[in-house]
């Protein structure tokens, strides 16, 4: 199975090439909330994708999608950016047109996302209950909040809140026939959207699928929820540099929001119509902890396990080295998310996997100037692993600047890491985490012809 072609919306931009440099130069896309009026917040700043256009990517197709959500939007220029740059033809075609390509069976190209809910319609939804409030009860009134949310609440807004409306716009723009599903393994689910998506064309099922996710909970309720959860950092005076995994002083993740696609195909199709083979995707992991909710196993056993899962059905032994004396995989892309416990048991479950080449291994984690973009993070970090491979550059951990000392392991601070002296960046295993004990975990290599 290889992947032909990828595009992503993120904080830092939508270009593959543009963002990848500003990466590696350690910018951060994080400042104060600009989506709602957060000042009054326990933490009141994300990484938020500014100027964003639907109409840049579509043209005059993207009136058919304006009712969707943020997450259905950015999913939709992400995808047609996969699309185009698997070679099936151009974005901006009329509104009415159907949108072809001789290239596949419609039937046989299907979708897999890992995407949230929508976002809720915060000021009518919170109008409507004001106006269902019974003073003397001190409790929400039905007969008087049903015709008030009759009123307030805007049809549209609320079918979009679903979850599958934004696999079904991306399928109905694109033509997509073939398997659809998604998954909400919270931060794992566009990892574990890509995996599933490479077993269902393994298995016979599809010959393409499109595969990543999107997400934003930039919102009151999004925010509100992780505050609660202890689990944000407050670093508000000082937004930029707050998102620190594997630094001491770090004090939880910082929320993002964007979209994240691949197109993946059988090598066999995309030999067939000619494609451009950007790398081969060698093995996928997934693991339950079946620990606690919110709390990762102590020791990375979930993450351990994920792990070995992907290099064993890509047949790398963790204890080997390649021809030049290295690891045998040459870069981790960590979940790295800037809490105490995940940056902590992560580096455990790198040296269960590893054992005495774990120090030798990069390991370094993007959310440090992207942000955590939810279910979209696993599908944007995938395809950091594919600029990787192809520029044979490791991007840093940003703001790594006092090591814990339970994450001594090779997180490349500060600085990107320059392999092409030394033979590139050809496997890469990317992890993602989520909260119920989800573990995914992909490995891709450099696709060898």
């Amino acid at each position: 199975m290889v992947i032909t072609g990828a595009g992503w919306v993120t904080p830092l931009g939508d270009d593959l090439d543009a963002v990848w440099e500003r990466m590696l130069r350690g910018e951060s896309a994080i400042r104060p909330v600009e989506h709602f009026d957060a000042r009054t917040f326990a933490t009141n700043f994300a990484s938020q994708v500014s100027g964003f256009e639907l109409a840049k990517f579509l043209g005059p197709r993207a009136e058919r999608h304006e009712c969707g959500s943020f997450a259905t939007r950015f999913a939709l220029a992400a995808a047609i950016r996969a699309w185009e740059s698997a070679g099936f033809g151009p974005a901006m075609i009329e509104p009415g047109a159907p949108r072809k390509s001789d290239a596949f069976d419609p039937k046989r190209f299907g979708v897999y996302l890992g995407s949230g809910e929508g976002r809720v319609d915060f000021e009518n939804f919170v109008r409507s209950n004001y106006q269902g409030w019974d003073d003397e009860t001190r409790r929400i009134d039905f007969r008087r909040w049903m015709p008030a949310a009759a009123r307030n609440l805007i049809p549209a807004r609320e079918l979009e809140q679903e979850p599958a409306m934004c696999i079904a716009h991306v399928s109905a723009e694109l033509g997509c026939r073939g398997p659809v599903s998604n998954c909400m393994t919270a931060c794992a689910a566009s990892t574990q959207a890509v995996g599933e998506a490479f077993e269902l064309i393994r298995r016979g099922d599809a010959d393409v699928m499109l595969a990543g996710g999107a997400h934003s909970m930039i919102h009151p309720l999004g925010m509100t929820g992780f505050i609660r959860l202890t689990a944000m950092s407050k670093r508000n005076d000082d937004p930029a540099t707050a998102c620190r995994p594997f630094d001491a002083t770090r004090d939880g993740f910082v929320m993002g929001e964007g979209a994240g696609m691949v197109i993946l195909e059988s090598l066999e199709h995309a030999q067939k119509r000619g494609a451009n083979i950007i790398a081969e995707v060698a093995g996928f992991g997934s693991s339950a902890d079946a620990y606690r909710i919110t709390d990762i196993h102590p020791e990375g056993a979930g993450a351990a396990a994920a792990m070995r899962r992907a290099l064993e059905q890509a047949g790398i032994d963790p204890s080997s080295k390649d021809a030049s004396g290295r690891p045998a995989v040459h870069w981790i892309n960590a979940h790295g998310t800037g809490t105490k416990e995940n940056d902590k048991t992560e580096t455990a479950g790198v040296k269960r996997v590893f054992g005495e080449l774990a120090p030798k291994v990069p390991f370094s984690s993007v959310k440090s100037m992207l942000g955590h973009l939810i279910q979209a993070a696993g599908a944007v970090e995938l395809i950091t692993c594919l600029q990787a491979i192809k520029t044979g550059i490791i991007p840093p951990t940003a703001n790594l600047n006092n090591p814990d000392p339970d994450c001594d392991l090779d997180h490349v601070p500060g600085t990107p890491r320059d392999c092409t002296g030394v033979g590139g960046v050809d496997v890469c295993l990317s992890n993602s985490f989520g909260f119920g004990g989800q573990n995914n975990t992909i490995c891709v290599r450099r696709f060898a012809g």
